[in-house]
């Protein structure tokens, strides 16, 4: 009976449903490996107001970038660009990087100067550098705005168009910054929050929240805020 062929061909069939098996397994094995190395997949500008009076907020930020990679990382690559301003019209553009540590390197190397705001250089470069390259949102943080927000309106209405959500975060409440950081962010679509200057904990949970829209979408963005709720759920709701 054993060598009947009935036997013989679900042994067979057995047998190559097991080979299968073990294929779809390696191959499985395979993508995810794969999925771990792949290209990046978020682009994220991050913009910072380097100048005096954000000393004590551009010391923490350097402490919090690495959490941004982590969040990211679980659900995708990222991708971060730094600018900063200062001084008498300093504007300063990183190159693209994935590295937490060189990162960190180069936003501890820098030192605050006195000087007035450039949000528009800001909002022009992130106009520009999404014309080469999909940009999938921008981040900016500060607590000061000294220009006209006319001409700045005019900036955000094109990020706008061209489906570039702003993240507006603002240190304090100066009145004339809470006013035009709202109309950036809503006329990209985006979002403005403000945070405490004595809570760093507000702004991880911000940033970290940033890095999963980059990577992942509004709907990974909503995910989180209904796991996290408090200030991501906030930030979602405006989206």
């Amino acid at each position: 009976m054993k060598n009947h062929p009935a036997h013989q061909l679900e042994r067979a069939q057995q047998t190559k449903a097991l080979s299968d098996a073990q294929e779809v397994a390696e191959f499985l094995h395979q993508a995810a490996c794969v999925s771990r190395v792949s290209p990046v997949e978020g682009r994220l500008l991050f913009a910072l107001d380097a100048t005096a009076s954000r000393q004590p907020t551009w010391d923490r930020a350097c402490q919090l970038q690495g959490d941004m990679f982590t969040t990211a990382a679980e659900i995708g690559g990222l991708a971060l660009q730094l600018v900063w301003y200062r001084g008498h019209g300093e504007f300063h553009v990183e190159p693209w990087l994935t590295d937490t540590v060189e990162l960190q390197r180069r936003m501890t190397s820098v030192q605050c100067r006195g000087g007035l705001t450039q949000i528009g250089r800001v909002l022009e470069h992130a106009i520009q550098e999404t014309g080469r390259q999909r940009l999938n949102a921008l981040v900016l943080v500060g607590d000061c705005l000294e220009e006209a927000v006319d001409p700045l309106c005019h900036q955000a209405g094109q990020l706008g168009l061209l489906g570039v959500p702003a993240f507006v975060f603002q240190e304090g409440n100066e009145p004339d910054a809470t006013w035009g950081f709202r109309e950036i962010a809503r006329l990209t679509r985006g979002a403005y929050c403000a945070f405490d200057s004595g809570s760093a904990r507000q702004l991880r949970e911000l940033l970290r929240a940033v890095a999963v829209y980059a990577t992942g979408g509004r709907q990974a963005l909503e995910d989180l805020g209904r796991r996290q709720g408090g200030l991501v759920r906030l930030l979602t709701r405006q989206l």
